[in-house]
């Protein structure tokens, strides 16, 4: 053998060995390696893996004063109503009317504010309702006569349709086991809204009017339309429509505000071409699950707005059956051949109200409770009976106290009931058609409260037993098509298609 040959021989040797160093290293770095590029995630997880934080605490803060308006300007009817009653000399049916208008521009905008918020996003409807809800509220205080008032009363709800979507937003960024315990509190912010438009009608509508006290109810809402910035677009949306790098980059600012990281690998889910469409809210799927919620919802409008509006008529006209009454309060304020009265809330009837408000809250632990234990479906269930129990309850003579503890149950539990249909609208339906979902069933709704001002207005001035019986009757029906409902939300994923 030549010196040529031994030496590409040796060298063969040399190379072989080096390989066998080398490939087992190599073996362990191209395992490493081989799972990281096909690791993938969903939107789902990571909202799971970031969990609870301080981006959630801010999205309720910003969120949860947008609905402290929302609810100043749909309680605000109940303590105007008195004001312009005298100011244009109304009978009942024009003061009801008022509310009526009011939920007729949130029907038909309701609607109309899914379907946007399903195919354009959620954030720009919210925001846009919400300045649009402010400047017609504004407007209507320089309203110049009854018809420019109920005209202008309707364009605020019209806006409100749109601010409801805010819900549909917080849902889809909050994880699934923080949704019973977070979302119920949600009802403290609408409580504050409610005990504020009293306090300030208490406050400025003896000395200042009732077009002052709307003025100095809108003035927060300049300071909250620069806030909406923080909040971002659903990435849960995004990732509908194929923007997969927003929604990324969403998920990612969240993680990194809370102090968390995203799941390993690539976010991938692919895009959906239906989005916004009824028909996946009439399939086979959801039909029966959308009838059910539509009337569901058009009880728990005419239920929440019937107890608020009662409590305000009874207190109004001293309807109620009161064992202790003061002298006050023992003269009855009915119409009689078409003559109207005027007569403004006193003292003691704004604090009655301010504390019915409190029962909006008061029982929310309990809230929790039922949801955790008896699921959304039971829950809806029996809210919902022992409302009609309390309704029926209002017409037996008793104290003032005991009206007033009557008063702070009802309150209680038709708020409870409103939170939850709320809760189980969002988590039922998928994220393409989460929002019209949620649109549909806010317009049933407020069908209910159209009625409820005719019954507990109009009606209750003629016979309170005859005005708390629909109501009554409603309740019972709505408790049976809860229990039917095929769906059970609780501890569930939200879906993001059908």
């Amino acid at each position: 053998m030549d010196d040529g040959m031994k030496t590409q021989l040796v060298s063969a040797i040399h190379l072989q060995e080096v390989e066998l160093h080398e490939k087992p290293a190599d073996k362990k770095q191209s395992a490493n390696n081989h799972h990281t590029p096909d690791e993938t995630f969903t939107v789902e997880d990571a909202v799971e893996t970031i969990g609870f934080g301080r981006f959630h605490i801010l999205l309720f803060a910003i969120m949860g004063s947008s609905t402290i308006l929302e609810a100043m300007e749909i309680m605000l009817l109940a303590v105007v109503s008195p004001e312009i009653r005298c100011e244009w000399r109304l009978d009942d049916w024009q003061v009801a009317l008022v509310s009526t208008m009011v939920f007729l521009g949130f029907m038909l905008c309701g609607v109309l504010a899914g379907y946007i918020a399903d195919r354009y996003g959620r954030w720009k409807v919210v925001f846009g309702g919400f300045v649009w809800s402010a400047y017609f509220s504004f407007l209507t205080s320089f309203a110049p006569s009854y018809g420019w008032f109920i005209f202008l009363r309707s364009m605020v709800g019209c806006g409100v349709a749109g601010v409801t979507q805010g819900f549909v937003l917080k849902t889809e960024f909050i994880p699934a086991k923080y949704r019973t315990f977070l979302l119920p509190l949600a009802s403290i912010f609408w409580m504050t809204g409610s005990m504020l438009i009293i306090i300030l009608g208490m406050s400025v509508v003896p000395t200042l009017g009732w077009r002052w006290m709307i003025r100095i109810s809108i003035a927060p809402s300049i300071i909250l339309i620069f806030l909406f910035k923080f909040i971002p677009e659903s990435a849960r949306y995004n990732v509908s429509v194929g923007n997969i790098k927003a929604a990324v980059n969403t998920l990612q600012k969240i993680a990194d505000m809370n102090r968390a990281s995203l799941p390993p690998g690539r976010l991938v889910e692919p895009p959906v071409r239906e989005r916004g469409s009824w028909r996946i809210l009439l399939s086979a799927s959801y039909r029966r699950t959308s009838l059910l919620l539509w009337f569901s919802w058009f009880v728990a409008s005419f239920g929440y707005y019937g107890s608020v509006l009662s409590s305000s008529e009874l207190l109004e006209k001293n309807l109620l059956c009161v064992t202790d009454a003061d002298k006050e309060h023992r003269v009855k304020h009915r119409h009689e051949e078409g003559l109207c009265y005027c007569i403004s809330f006193a003292l003691s009837d704004y604090q009655t109200l301010l504390i019915s408000c409190l029962g909006e809250v008061a029982l929310v632990p309990l809230n929790i409770c039922l949801l955790n234990v008896l699921g959304r479906r039971m829950s809806l269930t029996v809210l919902q009976l022992l409302a009609a129990i309390l309704f029926m309850m209002l017409n037996i003579c008793t104290t003032m106290l005991g009206f007033t503890v009557l008063l702070f149950l009802l309150r209680s539990l038709v708020s409870m009931n409103f939170t939850v249909v709320y809760i189980y609208t969002a988590e039922v339906y998928p994220t393409v058609a989460r929002s019209l979902g949620m649109g549909f069933c806010t317009s049933f709704s407020r069908i209910g409260g159209m009625i409820a001002p005719f019954i507990a207005q109009v009606l209750m001035s003629q016979s309170v037993i005859l005005a708390l019986c629909p109501f009554t009757v409603a309740c019972v029906i709505c408790a049976l098509g809860n229990f039917l409902l095929p769906i059970e939300t609780k501890g569930r994923a939200l879906l993001q298609s059908s």
